[in-house]
């Protein structure tokens, strides 16, 4: 199964009303933005999207509105985090239902598989779902890590495309590559690793502080791909700061209060996620605020 997914998919977040009830409103004008400022794609409903704390009724419906929105211009990815493998086959398959382009798949929730558990988890998805898969290892998160072994027998399966590598090990992305060649599409998982990634091999990105920078993080992009380290790396080391707000625990309010700061969207998040106070949350300001004082003028670049 072949797919052209490249560049920088951001992670998007799921809008709420202050009853916490989904703003699709909000989320699917969030959605039409950043594609108009240039991302590759979408991923809806994974970690940043607050995936696990919607019920299948929300997810199919969110789907359904951001499809709407997108209406073709990029390819619209969901996550697949379920806490047990019937109930992911069972939304893989809505997921198909709904049109949407492919599946970002997270091992199961809650209980923590070794590799053979999951290697069996995603087998059963993509023997079960005609999407094309993209297999979310995040050992960090999610404590199971599938190695090289472990992609060797998911190679066999034919719509298992494509790996967003989360290891915060670069290694590992040489390692794909020299055991699979160009079998899989390699995203970099990991924002403050994404330079790297990309200029190891990566054909994408995915991301959560494009939400609140998506021009700055499709020039790191372009500029990557065209083989312009050295003007990349000016606006990686102006990013790097806000990209370390999507490695900690609390990665979803960071990321939600700087869309806020940004007039991008609600700092909102269901329980038991809660806003950001105290030191935590002057830290994110003042990052943000910094960040802004010293915005790089892209212009420069002549990346049009």
């Amino acid at each position: 199964m072949n797919v052209n997914w490249q560049g920088v998919y951001p992670a998007v977040t799921t809008q709420y009303n202050e009853d916490l009830s989904i703003n699709f409103e909000a989320t699917t004008q969030m959605v039409d933005t950043i594609i108009k400022e240039g991302v590759n794609g979408i991923i809806a409903l994974g970690t940043v999207g607050e995936n696990a704390s919607h019920t299948r009724e929300e997810k199919v419906a969110i789907l359904k509105a951001v499809k709407e929105v997108v209406a073709g211009r990029v390819p619209v990815l969901s996550g697949v985090a379920e806490t047990s493998t019937q109930f992911a086959i069972e939304f893989s398959q809505a997921c198909e239902a709904i049109g949407i382009d492919g599946l970002m798949v997270l091992p199961g929730m809650i209980y923590k598989s070794d590799e053979s558990e999951a290697v069996n988890h995603y087998q059963q998805i993509a023997r079960n779902c005609g999407l094309p898969i993209m297999i979310y290892n995040n050992p960090v998160t999610y404590g199971v890590d599938v190695g090289i072994e472990g992609m060797k027998i998911l190679a066999q399966e034919d719509n298992i495309v494509s790996i967003k590598e989360a290891t915060e090990d670069t290694r590992r992305i040489s390692e794909l590559y020299s055991a699979f060649d160009d079998r899989f599409v390699i995203f970099g998982g990991v924002d403050d690793i994404a330079l790297e990634s990309l200029m190891l091999g990566c054909t994408g990105w995915i991301s959560g502080l494009t939400n609140v920078f998506p021009k700055e993080s499709v020039a790191i992009y372009k500029l990557a791909e065209q083989g312009r380290y050295a003007e990349a790396l000016e606006i990686w080391r102006w990013f790097l700061p806000l990209l370390r707000l999507d490695t900690v625990p609390k990665l979803v309010q960071c990321i939600k209060l700087c869309e806020q700061l940004a007039g991008r969207g609600s700092e909102l998040t269901r329980a038991p996620r809660m806003p950001l106070v105290g030191d935590e949350r002057a830290n994110v300001e003042r990052i943000y605020n910094e960040a802004v004082a010293n915005r790089i003028d892209l212009s420069k670049f002549n990346l049009d």
